[in-house]
């Protein structure tokens, strides 16, 4: 029996909102209801009348006829009002509906209601083959060309996105934003390929851009594990899956007992996911993935869109991606006045969460609020609603160590400036005088785990502040080389990606060299509003970089090859992009080890094809050798600023 009380509430709605359960083909919405069926009730989504805003869901048509399940929200009564888009593998209803309210500002996030307080009309639209969009899902799906024989990618679907908008919503003004974090950044970059007129400024934060060179799945060839669980639950059930039911326990001891990670996800039967067997059969960088590299598909192309590419310091998923592309744009002469890149103190996607605090550090304010108030709702108002012109800089960082924001003209912003690892565990400034090296024993069954067992990498508490982690958990192993200088009597301020110049050789045939940038504060309690920590931190060593490398690509990222046993051989590579300050009182250490476990698999030190097919006997301890001094120096450049 139909209940009149709901159906008298359904009446009133029709004055106010379309709902559409079935997802009728995409059209502009009418304000009549259609009749009440048993199924459209089953769907109700429960927008009143003194709801202070409005609600459509529509299924946006592509060129190629798959359509797309697009959400938006607006404030009543808004007019001549700018479009921020998102476009998510991550449930675009679920984003439109954090709480039951009829207030916009609880159904949203708090910086989506930011812009929706302020007449922003709001879009989410689920990327195709997830959740509630047609058509077939595939992780990162390249541009149309060598790798996309279709018709369409990410960049056509924002395409005709847009052009629905515009051409559908009364209440917009015709200009478009696109913003979001993480994969969605990732699709924000790729509506800038081949843009839509109406695409007036982007803003794309922690983008995903080389999932080889050091984004999601690999970092510098070696296999990030947490990939596995990640595909799993974008793979399945539309988006919906649940990752690997594994149960509770230490994730040390499970990745080490199944052997390689090609074993573990064999056990699991997640070997058949599509995208699971690609990471599989691509353990190199091959043409699979240098032509699906996002900053390089961008520096093919003239940048027309206004960019603001935001990342965290402390990016635990993403660090790589924004400054490529920052990189790769701001070299072209041309794109120099519409692109910004923003590095703030915070972890993934932390710019759009609370920013007073990451892990023991505590910083002056709420700095991703103050970024989003001061900057990017400006850069956004200025090119969707004609706003004054805020006069973003071209590189805004956050000093941490200082605490406070600083604009640079160019990035890296200091000099490069070599930092020698020496005799008895130094390091300096001045190069050794003699030439040597130190040793130790790298042993894949005792892998260095990456942060203290027991490990859990689904726990949010324990891994979006990893990379905070004080270093003292694992600087008196044996198999961790520890150098450190003098206390400063200065401050040192770096600014940039410092650069790994490591001379190294194994004993085994292959190798993965792990090195880390340390603060070390002083053995005594710092005070908390100079130091920007919290109490307790007395001998804390903050890391303020951590970044791999795997042997076997010394010669070339394309090139996998054995190592000599007993070859001196130098490896090259860059630590995250940071600004950062370390204080007179304050040592600096530089960390060298083979493991980074279980975050990174295990290199068996006994080079085999695909290490995703190494078998038990594979994996062998090896003698590792460090070389410093004379023309074998290890060191790590610091860009060092002048000011």
């Amino acid at each position: 029996m139909k209940n009149p009380l709901i159906l008298a509430c359904l009446t009133a709605l029709s004055s106010v909102v379309a709902v559409s359960p079935a997802y009728p083909d995409a059209a502009p919405q009418s304000t009549t209801l259609t009749p009440m069926t048993p199924d459209v009730l089953a769907g109700y989504d429960p927008v009143r009348p003194e709801a202070n805003f409005l609600k459509r869901t529509v299924m946006i048509p592509m060129r190629d006829g798959v359509k797309l399940y697009t959400v938006i929200v607006m404030k009543k009564g808004v007019s001549n009002s700018p479009i921020l888009l998102s476009r998510t593998p991550y449930d675009a209803k679920k984003a439109t509906s954090r709480t039951k309210s009829q207030s916009i500002t609880e159904i949203l996030d708090a910086m989506d209601a930011e812009f929706a307080e302020d007449g922003y009309i709001r879009v989410y639209q689920d990327i195709r083959g997830l959740h509630h969009s047609e058509g077939e899902f595939v992780m990162n799906r390249p541009v149309i060309g060598p790798l996309n024989s279709t018709t369409v990618d990410e960049s056509t679907d924002a395409y005709d996105t847009i052009d629905w908008l515009v051409k559908n919503l009364p209440e917009s003004n015709g200009k478009v934003g696109i913003v979001g974090s993480s994969y969605l950044g990732f699709t924000a970059l790729m509506a800038e390929i081949n843009p839509h007129p109406a695409l007036k400024a982007a803003v794309p934060e922690s983008p995903m851009v080389d999932g080889w060179m050091g984004d999601d799945w690999f970092h510098n060839g070696a296999f990030r594990n947490p990939s596995l669980d990640y595909a799993v639950e974008q793979s399945t059930g539309k988006g919906e899956g649940d990752g690997l039911a594994v149960g509770v326990g230490d994730d040390y001891t499970r990745y080490l007992e199944a052997g390689s990670s090609g074993d573990y996800a064999r056990r699991w039967g997640i070997d058949q996911i599509p995208f699971v067997q690609k990471l599989m059969r691509n353990p190199a960088y091959t043409s699979f993935w240098s032509l699906q590299a996002v900053d390089q598909w961008m520096a093919a192309r003239p940048l027309t869109v206004p960019t603001l590419l935001v990342v965290g310091q402390w990016d635990q998923e993403d660090s790589h991606g924004a400054p490529a592309v920052y990189q790769a744009l701001a070299a072209k002469g041309k794109n120099r006045d519409l692109v910004s890149l923003v590095i703030g103190p915070w972890r993934h996607s932390g710019v759009n969460h609370y920013g007073y605090d990451l892990g023991p550090l505590t910083f002056t304010g709420d700095t991703a609020d103050e970024f989003r108030v001061r900057y990017m709702k400006p850069f956004f108002d200025h090119y969707l609603k004609g706003a004054p012109d805020p006069h973003i800089p071209r590189v805004l960082t956050y000093a941490t160590g200082v605490n406070h924001w600083e604009q640079s003209n160019q990035w890296p912003a200091g000099t490069p400036t070599p930092l020698y690892l020496d005799e008895r565990s130094t390091a300096s400034f001045t190069a050794p005088a003699a030439a040597g090296h130190d040793d130790y024993l790298s042993d894949p069954s005792k892998p260095v785990p990456f942060v203290p067992r027991p490990i859990d990498m689904n726990d949010p508490t324990q891994w979006k502040p990893w990379l905070v982690h004080d270093q003292r958990f694992v600087s008196d192993r044996p198999d961790v080389l520890v150098y450190r200088t003098a206390t400063l009597d200065h401050p040192v301020h770096i600014m940039g990606a410092p650069q790994v110049d490591l001379f190294a050789a194994t004993s085994g045939s292959d190798s993965d060299w792990v090195v880390k940038l340390v603060d070390v504060y002083p053995n005594t309690s710092p005070e908390p509003a100079y130091q920007g920590s919290k109490p307790g931190m007395a001998g804390f060593e903050l890391p303020i970089g951590i970044e791999i490398f795997r042997g076997r690509y010394v010669h070339g990222f394309d090139q996998p090859a054995p190592l000599t046993p007993g070859k001196v051989e130098e490896y090259r590579f860059a630590l995250p992009n940071v600004d950062h300050v370390f204080l007179p009182g304050h040592q600096i250490m530089v960390q060298v080890q083979s493991s980074l476990f279980p975050l990174y698999d295990r290199n068996p030190q006994t080079f085999v094809d695909n290490i995703f097919d190494a078998k038990p006997g594979d994996y062998k301890a090896a003698n590792e050798s460090v070389y410093r001094g004379s023309a074998t120096a290890s060191r790590v450049l610091l860009p060092i600023a002048d000011r």
